[in-house]
């Protein structure tokens, strides 16, 4: 049975998701910069969790079971624990969010080769340019870093085991549970990611250096990014696929860039400019191709007729 073809992600919806993805990245520092990045994340995981929980029973929603369930929990260790772990750890060593954002934003690179590669979607000219200016805009971003460092460090390896790890939970999350309602995916990827947090969390240093900043900036992480941020990112991957949402990555650095001027008195170079403008183009580009691939395949599985058919959700209100 052939898929049905994906819709294209309205501009309300990206706006939405680039702002709070982007959010996420100073006030993860902020957050690192008052508490250890373990206890951070037992805070993150466990309190948005429980949340979202909360929500999908008040939701009375429809909980996974079987392999389906076990999917999801595979989804989630990769789009939440298997990228924060690392990206936190970085930030304590001391990297600039942007650089985190920088890094990160290679995810339309990756996704596009690992959709292609496991979803069948065929990769157009048109696209294929988006993906180049979306590398473009990701070294003009980290151009002053990789200089002022003279290559790759640790932290820089850190933050691409978080960029391969984001990559692989979206490609796998649409591949295997699109149908699954978001509120459940989102609580119950948060739950899982709180085993090896907590595991880590036993035998990392559990410090404070500063309670009020530390509980203002978990309850940022906790509320913005952890529970409205990942649910965005989960129910947009659902219904738009992950090369879609991979996409804003091209723009959410130099995003992440202002904000963390703003917040943190980390000032943008040149770079973070040029990134915003062409990681822009990269966006409408991808967004130009995608349309014209559909317009010439329908079933959006360059004329392969086995590929999964993505279960798109009606909208929620209220």
């Amino acid at each position: 049975m052939g898929a049905m073809a994906l819709p294209t992600m309205p501009l309300r919806t990206a706006s939405n998701l680039t702002f709070f993805y982007a959010l996420g990245y100073p006030i993860g520092a902020l957050a690192v910069s008052a508490m250890s990045p373990m206890a951070v994340l037992v805070f993150r995981f466990g309190l948005a969790g429980a949340i979202l929980c909360a929500w999908a029973l008040i939701s009375r929603v429809t909980w996974p079971t079987g392999r389906t369930l076990a999917h999801v929990l595979v989804a989630g260790l990769l789009t939440q624990a298997l990228q924060f772990i690392p990206l936190y750890l970085a930030l304590m060593h001391g990297a600039p969010a942007v650089l985190g954002a920088v890094v990160i934003s290679m995810n339309p690179v990756v996704t596009a080769l690992l959709v292609a590669a496991f979803l069948g979607e065929g990769l157009t000219w048109m696209r294929v340019g988006a993906l180049v200016l979306g590398v473009l805009a990701v070294l003009a971003a980290c151009a002053g870093r990789l200089i002022a460092i003279g290559g790759v460090d640790t932290v820089v390896l850190l933050l691409l085991a978080a960029l391969v790890s984001l990559a692989a939970g979206g490609v796998y999350q649409q591949r295997f549970c699109s149908g699954v309602d978001f509120r459940a995916t989102a609580a119950l990827q948060n739950g899982v990611a709180l085993v090896p947090v907590a595991a880590l969390a036993v035998f990392m240093p559990f410090t404070v250096v500063d309670p009020w900043n530390a509980a203002a900036a978990v309850a940022a992480v906790v509320l913005f990014n952890a529970t409205l941020c990942m649910t965005l990112y989960v129910r947009a991957i659902n219904t738009y696929g992950a090369a879609a949402v991979a996409m804003l990555f091209a723009v959410i650095p130099a995003v992440a860039g202002v904000l963390s001027w703003l917040m943190l008195g980390q000032r943008p170079d040149i770079g973070i400019a040029v990134g915003l403008v062409v990681g822009a183009v990269a966006c409408w580009l991808n967004a130009k191709g995608s349309r014209q691939q559909r317009q010439h395949d329908p079933a959006g599985d360059g004329r392969r007729q086995h590929r999964v058919d993505p279960v798109h959700e009606a909208p929620v209100t209220g």
